[in-house]
């Protein structure tokens, strides 16, 4: 069975979220307010009198369309100083590490905070009381802008400055809840915290938990959002989807990054160079036709998975044409991205077991016991059952720090 629907974990998350997992979204109706949105309508009055450094990038855009830089730059009560950057730059479309740069429509410096420190430094805080935090999460607890977000935070706990998150929606919904639990003490920028892979919380509501449980005693202020439901998926919002980074370009793929992800730091391409990432999987070596098979029978629910030849033009395999599967989503509110990428482990682990390089699943998954399950080639059900003992302790955790229905 799917995450979440066993019925102790089951129970809690009703407990939590007062909702049933995999409740179908909402009909689209009036666009949920951003905390941006939100902002405005005070007239910025939270920020009023304040120096301000704005971390944010392209994501960053009130309903119309309008970049928080621009906003705060333009309001009359409000000195925004500096901007910083977090992985892709500004502007969205960087890889690998981002230099420093200036703000075409501001004029404004803009601070990388995807160099080796991956974090503000003194200087860069020196002439400023608030940090204003805004960027499109995906949902995903190696996705790398709330690691960004919890180091400025601590930063701005050390240096005195009140640090305040622009809320966002959780576009792959506010309740499911699934995959590995980060073991505890192994910090690093793509687990920065002890979460599950997928955890069901927004921006804002990570950062009230970070500061609580981490003792970071920062000056935090939430902006909610207006008007959103936990159980929306993106399409429900009524917002514009804008690229969170260069290789995440749908909903979909959003959704099928939780579990397809987590296999990127091995030796298979996830479609990175194509048009496609993350709805496709595949490697010189392996057999795309047998994988689409043995996915296809393990009825997964609500997605079909179809042979297919691809060539990345960068990336890993580049210039190679790769035998694997295109991943199709056909039931959001089936669909299970945790399940899928452990299928796709056993899978592999059994078609290709001196190929696929099993021990760098652990980079992101950052489980040891998951892992060695995976490793020698434990049945789906054994290793969901190991991931879901896990959860209730987190959706115990998680509770007190939510801020939405």
């Amino acid at each position: 069975m799917p995450t979440l629907r066993r019925p102790a974990i089951a129970a809690l998350l009703l407990a939590s979220c007062a909702a049933p997992t995999h409740r179908p979204s909402p009909r689209i109706g009036e666009p949920v307010l951003n905390g941006i949105d939100v902002l405005e309508a005070q007239d910025f009055a939270p920020l009023a009198g304040r120096r301000v450094g704005l971390i944010s990038n392209h994501t960053g855009l009130d309903r119309r369309g309008v970049s928080t830089a621009e906003l705060l730059h333009r309001a009359p009560n409000v000195t925004l100083v500096r901007l910083f950057s977090p992985e892709h730059g500004f502007a969205g479309k960087a890889e690998g590490e981002v230099h420093h740069a200036v703000h075409t429509a501001t004029g404004l410096p803009i601070h990388s905070l995807y160099t080796k420190e991956r974090a503000p430094d003194p200087a860069s805080l020196r002439d400023l009381d608030t940090l204003v935090f805004d960027i499109q999460d995906i949902g995903c607890r190696f996705y790398t802008y709330v690691s960004t977000m919890g180091e400025a935070m601590r930063a701005a706990a050390r240096h005195g400055l009140r640090f305040v998150v622009l809320d966002r929606p959780n576009p792959i919904d506010g309740v499911t809840v699934g995959g590995a639990m980060r073991d505890a003490g192994k910090r690093s920028f793509v687990a920065w915290h002890t979460l599950p892979v997928r955890h069901g919380m927004t921006a804002g509501e990570l950062a009230r938990m970070f500061d609580a449980e981490l003792q970071l005693h920062c000056d935090l202020h939430v902006v909610p959002m207006r008007g959103w439901n936990r159980h929306a998926g993106f399409a429900a919002t009524g917002q514009t989807w804008v690229d969170p980074s260069p290789n995440m370009r749908s909903p979909a793929q959003a959704l099928l990054y939780p579990g397809v992800g987590l296999l990127e730091t091995t030796n298979v391409s996830v479609g990175r160079g194509t048009d496609a990432p993350f709805e496709l999987l595949g490697a010189p070596w392996l057999d795309g036709s047998t994988l689409a098979a043995r996915l296809n029978a393990a009825q997964l629910g609500g997605v079909v998975a179809v042979p297919v030849r691809f060539r990345p033009t960068t990336s890993k395999f580049a210039d190679k044409t790769c035998s694997g599967v295109r991943l199709w989503i056909t039931d959001v509110t089936r669909f299970d991205p945790v399940r899928l990428g452990v299928q796709l482990g056993y899978e592999l682990r059994r078609m290709h077991p001196e190929q696929w390089q099993v021990a760098r699943y652990g980079r992101l998954l950052v489980n040891a016991e998951v892992l060695a399950l995976v490793e020698r080639a434990a049945p789906p059900a054994e290793v969901l059952a190991a991931i879901e003992r896990e959860l209730p302790a987190f959706l115990r955790r998680r509770a007190r720090f939510l801020l939405y229905e």
